[in-house]
């Protein structure tokens, strides 16, 4: 018993410690490792309490997804810290307030749940593990809100996604439809030059100039030539 307070006062220390530098590190990869590190910890204080499911769950969802590409991003992203710190102290008195108002909250549940007496577990049927009497009472007792949050889930994802694929006027790309759209004449086009005639300079409008030996006159006039 002694060993299993120890290693939980110890895995709530860093924790605490963990998310306590996740806002006051100053390089954003840094933040996002030591975020890693309180799942991490949070996930060791699962397993004391006997919940493999939501620990393995938080390992291999959070740390091992989410908090990766949340890195990767970070790191391929040139951002500007000190940009991104202008403002900070100006919004101290909104969010003061606020920061008092969750921490009142808080103490307020815990000290409540202190408190009251403590109810005996429900006893395991044997041969059911944690996982599956999770899964029973998921899809039994709370299956409504189990569809909403996962509706809630995938218009997040889509509107993440939607958000990203932006059209940015700095990138050059390909359009297919223009280029099913072409016709066979368009594809080819041939340019007669004159002897000793320089070649006309491109516009940045991107409309083709004309070129020498292209038009109905040039034409005509190349034909006399010929003949």
């Amino acid at each position: 018993m002694f060993i299993n307070d120890f290693l939980f006062y110890s895995f709530s220390a860093i924790l605490v410690f963990a998310a306590l530098r996740v806002i006051t590190a100053r390089n954003p990869v840094h933040a996002a490792l030591f975020l890693v590190l309180s799942f991490f910890s949070a996930a060791s204080i699962w397993l004391l309490l006997e919940a493999e499911f939501l620990a393995i769950t938080l390992v291999l969802v959070y740390v091992g997804a989410v908090m990766v590409l949340f890195l990767f991003v970070v790191m391929m992203i040139d951002l500007d810290l000190d940009r991104l710190r202008q403002g900070f102290w100006s919004n101290l008195k909104v969010a003061l307030p606020v920061g008092l108002l969750i921490i009142f909250e808080m103490t307020a549940v815990l000290l409540r749940s202190f408190k009251m007496p403590q109810k005996a577990a429900p006893e395991m049927h044997e041969g059911l593990s944690n996982t599956e009497a999770l899964g029973q009472v998921l899809y039994t007792d709370y299956f409504i809100a189990f569809q909403i949050a996962a509706v809630l889930l995938l218009l997040a994802m889509v509107a993440a996604i939607a958000l990203t694929l932006r059209k940015r006027k700095d990138v050059k790309g390909q359009d297919p439809g223009r280029q099913v759209r072409v016709s066979a004449a368009e594809r080819l086009r041939y340019a007669q030059f004159k002897p000793g005639a320089s070649l006309p300079a491109v516009s940045d409008s991107g409309s083709s100039p004309s070129l020498p030996g292209t038009g109905p006159a040039s034409a005509g006039s190349s034909e006399k030539e010929t003949s």
